[in-house]
């Protein structure tokens, strides 16, 4: 499989913000690099770890009362009880039977509380905290941990139920995913830490999410499997992996610190607004946006991200313009219903990143090529994927529809801010980028040549306009070979950057 950046696999309340005055929490998932000092006072972020919301002191009326003394007696009270019953652990350690296997099944629209010092503990024994298809269930204000889901797999909401509500929980120190998602789930103000492979698992098997909200936690220092090392190019880690979501919320989370990713949607997502994140010091790129389509990307502060891996390929040898933003066969589609019919990127601020924004596109990876790791599936415009065969392939309206194309991509107002001696970087982390390698297979392939790279740099509306730029940052157009100053990005063979301003050097 080819390097990650171009090709990746696929693995199968109130919103509680403040004002950040002191460093982040800390880990216990050895081998983690140094947790970041807490953004600036003026950045609101959402300060979950440090200080999580306590829940009820005293079982709410007509709530059933839960003993940690006694072994699976949360299970066995839910098993006992009708829906709609609400659920309150009582302050301690509770555990499940030593079975792998052994769990809770909710009943639809059940409430579990827990009160101040409750936690659910796995013991490393149990597979899953909560399982089941139950709908509408939710678990608030209780530490969940210690469970060792298996790969690609989650601990709570296991079986990805629909309209489940999960705040003010600490899900942590898990293997797999701290927790999976349903349909119209909302996450909200919890601390996603330091979980085996990711902080949540957007993903459902043989269907659609929609509806997904995900605000004010604080996702950081997931993937302590380091899975990416584990099975070379899986792109399967980050903070949150979100996959086949259409419509979804993502705003005042705290994402930093991951090993890997931050947040990654990956294949056929639609319909994001990522707004008012801080997105920070996570090893690799803060935001991929892959295979997908129709996003606003806004407001959100972008710092120190992607130094570990960009840093290593870079040391490699690796000419690909590695960024903190990464739009990989990804663009706005006005056939797909959205709130918005493009990708848009503004008001954020990038600073000190590894690299800034790069748009790229795979001239061999569409539907039905062997080079497509997206696990066989077509473009949200053609259902079935064994269309895409020659000759029907090469000629309208498969030609442009069997590709997940880079196009519609407005990039404006933003802030780009690079001092080199911050990043301690000489060269390859101060690129800006839009590009497509040389299509050359299959041999069927109506997409060979310089086809893909053409259509990406001149004639698929990817713009770039009315930013500031601050320090020495490059441009990459076409391909890696060519790499401009912003005289040239800004000339009249690419007219990028309209309306830009440029600034030598930070700091200044």
């Amino acid at each position: 499989m080819g390097n990650k950046w171009r090709n990746w696999a696929l693995p199968a309340a109130p919103l509680a913000l403040a004002l950040l005055s002191a460093t982040g929490c800390t880990s216990t998932a050895g081998a983690q690099p140094e947790r970041t000092a807490a953004p600036p006072r003026s950045v609101a972020v959402a300060r979950v770890c440090a200080k999580p919301s306590a829940g009820p002191a005293k079982a709410p009326a007509g709530a059933v009362t839960v003993d940690p003394a006694v072994v699976g007696d949360l299970a066995e009270k839910t098993k006992s009880n009708p829906p709609n019953t609400t659920f309150w652990l009582r302050p301690g350690k509770h555990r499940l039977d030593p079975d792998r296997y052994a769990q809770v099944i909710p009943k639809e629209g059940n409430r579990y509380l827990g009160a101040p010092g409750a936690v659910l503990d796995g013991g490393k024994k149990n597979q899953y905290a909560f399982g089941g298809t139950a709908r509408d269930v939710t678990l608030g204000y209780l530490t969940v941990q210690r469970f060792v889901a298996p790969h690609d797999e989650g601990v709570v909401n296991h079986d990805s139920a629909d309209g489940w509500v999960i705040e003010h929980a600490t899900i942590q120190y898990n293997s797999g995913a701290g927790l999976m998602a349903g349909a119209r789930q909302q996450v909200r103000a919890n601390c996603l830490r330091d979980n085996g492979q990711y902080g949540m698992n957007a993903y459902k098997t043989g269907g659609r999410i929609s509806g997904l909200v995900v605000e004010g936690n604080e996702i950081v220092g997931n993937n302590t499997g380091d899975w990416e090392r584990r099975r070379e190019g899986c792109g399967c880690t980050g903070g949150i992996k979100f996959w086949a979501v259409n419509g979804a919320d993502v705003r005042g989370n705290w994402v930093h610190d991951n090993r890997g990713t931050g947040l990654w949607a990956d294949t056929n997502n639609n319909d994001f607004r990522i707004e008012n994140n801080v997105l920070e010091a996570n090893d690799g790129a803060a935001l991929i946006y892959e295979t997908s389509y129709n996003a606003v990307i806004r407001n959100n502060t972008i710092r120190r991200n992607n130094w570990v891996e960009g840093r290593r390929e870079a040391k490699a040898g690796d000419t690909f313009p590695f960024a903190t933003v990464y739009v990989s066969e990804s663009g706005g589609e006005p056939r797909v219903r959205a709130r918005t019919d493009k990708i848009e990127i503004y008001r954020n601020v990038l600073e000190n990143n590894w690299s800034g924004i790069t748009l790229w596109e795979n001239a061999d990876r569409f539907c039905n090529s062997p080079a497509n790791t997206s696990s066989g599936d077509c473009t949200l415009l053609v259902k079935d994927t064994d269309r895409c065969v020659k000759p029907a392939i090469g000629k309208p309206p498969l030609y442009a529809d069997c590709r997940w194309k880079t196009q519609r991509v407005d990039i404006h107002d933003n802030r780009f801010v690079l001092d080199k001696a911050v990043v301690k970087c000489t060269e390859k982390c101060d690129r800006m980028a839009v590009l497509a390698n040389y299509g050359t297979y299959p041999d069927w392939s109506p997409y060979k040549g310089e086809k893909v790279a053409e259509a990406i740099t001149h004639e698929q509306d990817n713009r770039w306009h009315d930013n500031v730029y601050v320090g020495p940052w490059k441009f990459v157009a076409q391909d890696t070979s060519q790499v401009l100053n912003s005289a040239r990005w800004q000339g009249k063979s690419y007219r990028q950057d309209a309306g830009s301003t440029f600034r030598a050097r930070a700091g200044g």
